[in-house]
């Protein structure tokens, strides 16, 4: 199954603003900002990673120069190095973490432009039939081999994780394991919620459009849900995003004491 998840694509969306994180997003990139001293995306992708997903696309926006320089210099942040002081030659790099295997593509989505739009900007980008998505600011305990798994068991277009956090994101109302409804920003404080997670037939591809208003949470999903296309895969494990300072202040705190999500060996 590892060998198989290799060649399937993992879409990041890494462009927003994060404007309820002004303290930590008023100089660098959402996914940049640091839990345990790595950035939030890094932890994302050694989820991903363990399960065996290790080829990656990146939809970069908002402050991206930033994500490109910190993956350009991957090597010298993350390993020992020498390097000769006054000879033209780069610096010897001593091994000394596990993501050698990763491919990372770095796509420049626009700054202004929102998630359906960022995800149909890098269709030339995607190679498999099935793909990946998740946001840059989200970590959970979840099994992504399971969530394949489920994803092909139903033979739909479409599968969003759902959580139970009792918050304010998107709610989902499922029967059956079937979406009957989405919406974006409820107003109740109950039901499963858009965790993100999503795993798509490519035909989803053409759901969207390269516009720059374009939702991947709105019209597209919700045309999913109209077509019956949309299945729902549970999670009841431990799952939070960084969407305010508070959210940064807790997940620093949860790693300190043991994360959840931390399903990797050093």
């Amino acid at each position: 199954m590892e060998g198989r998840n290799e060649n399937i694509d993992v879409v990041i969306l890494c462009g927003g603003m994060g404007t309820r994180l002004r303290e930590e997003t008023e100089y660098r990139p959402k996914p940049m900002v640091e839990i345990g001293g790595r950035p939030i995306l890094w932890h994302i992708m050694k989820i991903y990673s363990y399960y065996g997903f290790k080829r990656f696309i990146l939809c970069l926006g908002y402050r991206g120069h930033m994500i490109k320089q910190y993956f350009v210099n991957y090597e010298v942040l993350n390993c020992d190095f020498t390097v000769r002081i006054g000879r033209a030659e780069p610096p010897i790099i001593h091994h000394s973490h596990q993501e050698e295997d990763w491919t990372i593509t770095l796509v420049e989505t626009g700054e202004a432009t929102l998630t359906g739009s960022r995800v149909k900007k890098v269709e030339p980008f995607i190679r498999s039939d099935i793909f990946m998505v998740t946001y840059g600011d989200g970590v959970a305990d979840i099994n992504m081999g399971e969530l394949l798994k489920f994803h092909e068991s139903h033979g739909r277009i479409g599968t969003v994780t759902g959580v139970r956090p009792y918050s304010r994101f998107g709610e989902l109302v499922v029967v059956d394991g079937l979406a009957t409804a989405f919406a974006e920003k409820p107003q109740m404080d109950e039901g499963s919620v858009n965790g993100g997670f999503f795993v798509f037939n490519r035909r989803f591809l053409d759901y969207l459009n390269a516009d720059d208003s374009c939702v991947l949470e709105r019209e597209p999903m919700n045309r999913l849900v109209r077509e019956g296309e949309l299945m729902v895969y549970s999670h009841q494990g431990f799952w939070q995003c960084m969407d305010t300072y508070r959210d940064f202040t807790s997940l620093n705190e949860i790693w300190n004491r043991g994360a959840p999500w931390k399903v990797w060996e050093e």
